[in-house]
């Protein structure tokens, strides 16, 4: 099981950009077995699958509202993946996780967003405010 550690939140104004890091720790822990998916939870809201990429391939999905925007990738060797986040808007407020699972779930995790995997970060914070 993986550990995951997000970072790079924050206040923005609407137009502007962040980038999100995910790093992944633990036992035998490397991206290659693994599907990264990033999720955020508005305020009151469920929360919503954003973007995914497989640590194998580097092939990445994501949902509509971020296309042309939001751009996952991952390196490797750090065991790390990033999510760049570009003309963010008020909608992209929410708290955004990274959550992992094995690449033999990676329909469940890249495509129906769900996991049981337990492997989870704390979340950070996005708030994009004029």
């Amino acid at each position: 099981q993986l550990q995951l550690v997000e970072s790079g939140g924050g206040l923005v104004q609407p137009g502007g950009s962040l980038k999100l890091s995910c790093a992944a720790s633990g036992s035998g822990s490397t991206l290659d077995n693994y599907a990264i998916a990033w999720f955020r939870q508005a305020p009151g809201k469920e929360r919503e699958g954003v973007s995914c990429i497989s640590g194998s391939d580097g092939s990445t999905r994501y949902v509509d509202s971020v296309k042309g925007r939001f751009t996952v990738s991952r390196d490797n060797a750090k065991n790390t993946v990033y999510l760049q986040m570009n003309s963010l808007e008020p909608e992209d407020t929410g708290v955004y996780y990274c959550a992992a699972d094995r690449l033999i779930r990676i329909f469940k995790i890249c495509v129906l967003w769900q996991t049981d995997s337990g492997s989870w970060g704390q979340g950070t914070q996005v708030t994009v405010s004029s």
